[in-house]
């Protein structure tokens, strides 16, 4: 079920757009946060990073909706098409960073699947950054107008 919260005033609900498009900025820079997760596992496949890019030009008014959500589908197909699970969960981060255009509650997911692509036993991330570094970078880019919103729905301390 969706969360009334992160629906559009033009669709009735209370979301205005200026914190509509701060949410896919802040989806897009969690997803770009793990993208090189993918880009080491998927070098020449560049349908993750199109997805951010269009998360962020969708967010500045430059595309329409439905190019959003086409760049959104190519990187879950991207995601679907890896066997490493760390650069699935960052292509479907960057995905639902796009998707976020089309319908806001993407933006949690994004940042869910960035998470997800830290826990992954196989990463050589896991290393260098833990979950709760991931949680807090991703605390510290909230804007303040969505940061509360955001926060009541992900389990970041």
């Amino acid at each position: 079920m969706r969360d009334e919260r992160f629906k559009a005033e033009h669709r009735g609900g209370p979301l205005n757009l200026l914190n509509h498009r701060l949410l896919a900025t802040w989806a897009a820079d969690c997803a770009e946060h793990v993208l090189l997760l993918f880009d080491d596992a998927h070098p020449n496949d560049n349908r993750p990073r199109i997805a951010i890019k269009k998360a962020r030009s969708w967010a500045r008014g430059e595309i329409s909706v439905g190019e959003a959500r086409e760049a959104s589908i190519s990187a879950h197909k991207a995601a679907k098409k890896s066997n490493n699970l760390a650069a699935q969960f960052a292509a479907r981060s960057a995905g639902h960073a796009a998707a976020t255009a089309h319908m806001a509650d993407h933006a949690p997911r994004s940042a869910m699947y960035a998470i997800k692509a830290i826990i992954d036993p196989n990463n050589k991330e896991n290393e260098v950054r833990s979950v709760e570094q991931e949680q807090k970078w991703q605390r510290d880019q909230l804007p303040h107008e969505i940061r509360d919103l955001v926060l009541s729905t992900l389990d970041i301390k």
